[in-house]
């Protein structure tokens, strides 16, 4: 053995000198981890024909590894970690030479590009990156982040620390609207750090602030490094837990966990969510913290006055809490009484295939008492339980259609349990009750006349639907019904939103809070998965930049938003009215909804193309659809590379060593911790992007293939790949803000800065590892 190590030792240690030279040669990282690949693959091949390196295997054919299997012990748990006295035998790294192992890597790497990249599976989760991505930067040429940065230093300025708390809302807000951690450090660098460093922040703090704030993208959905992420524990989870159960004894996952082995990018988001806002949440508490323990290093500060109108306490506690803690509530109570709910009467044609138990039984003596283990003796006994009821009723029933008489009987009882009002239309009237609640709040001098018929309006809206539209009525004849309260409450909302308008605060917010609303709400909700909503967000982010450009020109921007509500028209159509005109009997009703919402869609098309005209004719278009480009590429590039990294250091079994040490550890908590503290360490000189390629396929089948949950295991290598952002030397956040930050502030003020907000990610971590239902809980609530 060459130097005393063992040949896949020794090929592991050239992979990774290869890869970080290439990354500190100054050739761009997407092209040095391809080439990195290439040429380690080349002297562990040169070595290897040399004689050189030597793999000491396990002799399978020696009676001591025959006396370990014979007496139960698994062969994947057989391993130079666990059983270092076993016999061995040498043989070379490439069992059948270099050359095959090159062709077998060329045919997996055309097929992986093919899968992952042109015209598998995961491209349609993929094409979600670019769209985030036009999102972001779009909504970042739009000087979004101008406005936001100063409202909220308005509103938080004259508390402790102010700047820095709005700081940290901004970074949040732009997070869940951009999701560009270097278009977000960059902007409020450029705008915030002279403020604060002008009204004496300390320049650490100030930094750190910026810097953290930034890389909340990361973590706080739509966030692209979930998207990522997701796409790969999706396979990761679902091939770990496959092999799982061959080992357990069982035919397939399903059978051993009682459930689908499938996680997927939507829920990841669902799961993102929470400890997105609880780091964000720790940012604002450190740095008001700070501010009340060094006044003099982060002092309150009053940035001018605010144009909105004063309300007293009274009338804030009114219409900014009672309402709508009474609008919310009563809405969840309605919907606990079966009040409110879903109205639809449609039933499936054909029969269920029968109740089946919660856990499949007939299964194989060793699958048994694997499953004992995994789920206890009693869930055990009570699927046995199941099983031997169904058998006494006849067993299983197999699918069958449904004759019309059965049909018929089926739509009675669906209609006799149907909720009065359709939970659709109860979530519409709230929203629009809370838009002419927070009108008044806003404008308690203004005439409240308006107001009180909209809401009247609305309230007449959920009368009429509860008691003149019957389950059997058309969505047609439905809205024929409730056209006029709808216009009573549509009347009343309008001019609230007219007086929202003439307050600062929401006149910035309020756009592209609903960008952001429609877009995680799709995906949130179970409405979509991300793909669409991604698009839906391009597509509403180039409308918000054009508006805002004809209002900087004075132009008249009507058929921008008129193309917004045609957006909301389509949706709206389309989720009330059966659209199929293919079918052989068409009625007048879907006739006119078909050409409404073909209308629609055909002037929201034209609004869009109307807003890309403006934003190329202010030349904003160009370099949006460039960044677009750079950054897209990139992440392709990076992906095609970091795959033929992969493969090489799978053709001499690196990744097999790697992850029989992880399982030589008993405690699976030991080898996720593991882990983490080796992605915490590369955070140091890898990007989130190599890591996410290059370690996480590797150490994947590890830990996705124990009891963890998947949403859990990845929010935690999540947040844990967000330091990399902040970690010096290579922490991408800091080259960021070392670009645009004055000549005053120094890199040690950076590394000094960002050092706590790095701790307090260490601590956001250790809240997730210790309460891990701030992940869980919210996809148990919301569903898929």
């Amino acid at each position: 053995m060459l130097f005393g190590l063992d040949g896949v030792e020794i090929g592991l240690i050239i992979v990774f000198l290869c890869l970080f030279g290439g990354i500190l040669s100054g050739f761009p990282v997407a092209f040095a981890i391809g080439g990195a690949g290439i040429i380690s693959f080349g002297i562990i091949a040169a070595l290897d024909s040399a004689g050189l390196l030597i793999h000491q295997a396990i002799d399978t054919s020696s009676p001591l590894y025959n006396d370990l299997i014979s007496q139960g012990v698994k062969a994947d748990k057989i391993s130079t970690f666990r059983y270092p006295d076993l016999p061995r035998i040498a043989e070379p790294v490439f069992a059948s030479g270099w050359e095959t192992a090159m062709d077998r890597n060329i045919s997996f790497l055309v097929n992986r590009i093919n899968e992952r990249v042109l015209a598998g599976q995961s491209i349609e989760t993929l094409l979600a990156v670019l769209m985030f991505v036009l999102m972001g930067i779009t909504l970042e040429r739009s000087k979004i982040a101008n406005d936001l940065l100063t409202t909220m230093a308005r509103v938080f300025g004259p508390l402790p620390g102010g700047l820095a708390v709005s700081v940290v809302v901004v970074g949040a807000f732009l997070a869940a609207s951009t999701g560009i951690v270097g278009a977000t450090v960059v902007t409020m660098g450029l705008l915030s750090l002279p403020t604060m460093l002008r009204h004496n922040y300390s320049p650490e703090l100030a930094t750190g602030v910026i810097a953290a704030s930034g890389t909340l993208g990361q973590i706080i959905p739509p966030s692209i490094v979930i998207v990522l992420l997701g796409t790969l524990a999706g396979d990761l989870y679902s091939g770990a837990q496959e092999a799982r159960a061959q080992v357990a004894g069982c035919t397939d996952a399903l059978t051993y966990l009682g459930e689908p082995a499938v996680v997927s990018v939507g829920t990841l988001f669902q799961a993102a969510l929470v400890p997105g806002i609880m780091l964000a949440g720790l940012y604002g508490l450190y740095a008001f913290g700070y501010a009340m323990a060094n006044p003099h290093k982060a002092p309150a500060v009053t940035m001018g006055a605010s144009s909105g109108e004063v309300s007293t306490r009274n009338e804030r506690l009114t219409w900014f809490v009672l309402a709508p803690v009474v609008l919310i509530g009563g809405l969840i109570v309605m919907n606990s009484a079966n009040v409110v709910g879903n109205q639809s009467t449609l039933v499936d044609s054909y029969s269920d295939s029968g109740i089946a138990a919660s856990l499949r039984t007939n299964v194989g003596d060793e699958c048994k008492a694997s499953m004992i283990e995994l789920h206890g003796q009693e869930a055990w006994d009570q699927a046995i339980s199941e099983q031997e009821a169904i058998d006494a009723a006849g067993g299983s029933q197999e699918s069958r259609q449904l004759t019309p008489e059965e049909l018929e009987v089926k739509r009675a009882e669906k209609i006799a349990s149907i909720a009065p009002i359709g939970s659709g239309l109860a979530i519409s009237m709230v929203l629009l009750a809370l838009i002419m609640t927070t009108a008044r709040g806003v404008a308690p001098s203004a005439d409240p006349t308006p107001i009180y018929i909209g809401m009247g309006g609305v309230a007449l809206t959920l009368l009429v639907n509860a008691g003149l539209v019957q389950p059997t009525h058309s969505s047609g004849q439905a809205l024929v019904f409730m056209a006029i309260p709808i216009l009573i409450a549509l009347y009343g909302a309008k001019y609230a939103m007219g007086q929202l308008s003439k307050n600062e605060l929401l006149r910035v917010v309020f756009p592209p809070l609903v960008l952001i609303v429609a877009v995680l709400g799709s995906i949130l909700g179970g409405i979509t998965n991300p793909t669409p909503a991604a698009a839906l967000g391009a597509g509403g982010a180039i409308l918000l930049a054009a508006y805002r450009k004809l209002k900087e020109e004075e132009g008249n921007a009507k058929l921008i938003i008129q193309a917004a509500f045609a957006i909301v028209v389509m949706i709206l159509v389309g989720v009330n009215f059966d659209l199929r005109i293919n079918q052989p009997e068409v009625s007048a009703e879907t006739w006119i909804a078909f050409f409404a919402a073909y209308g629609a869609y055909l002037f929201a098309m034209f609004g869009i193309l109307y807003s890309c005209w403006v934003l190329f004719r202010t030349s904003v278009m160009s370099p949006i659809v460039r960044e677009t480009a750079k950054v897209t590429s990139m992440v392709f590039t990076i992906l095609i590379g970091s795959q033929l990294l992969n493969l090489v250091v799978i053709s001499f079994g690196g990744e097999h060593y790697i992850q029989q040490f992880l399982r030589s550890f008993d405690n699976e908590f030991t080898v996720f911790l593991l882990v983490m503290l080796v992605l915490f360490i590369l955070g140091f000189v890898l990007d989130f992007l190599e890591i996410i390629y290059i370690v996480i396929p590797i150490v994947g089948p590890v830990i996705y293939g124990g009891t963890f949950d998947p949403k859990w295991v990845t929010i935690m290598v999540a947040v844990n790949l967000q330091t990399s952002f902040l970690t010096p030397p290579f922490g991408f956040a800091l080259f960021y803000l070392r670009g645009v930050a004055p000549a005053s502030v120094t890199t040690s003020h950076i590394y000094r800065g960002v050092a706590p907000f790095v701790l307090i990610q260490v601590v956001g971590l250790g809240l997730l590892w210790s309460f891990p239902g701030i992940v869980t809980f919210l996809p148990a609530i919301i569903g898929n």
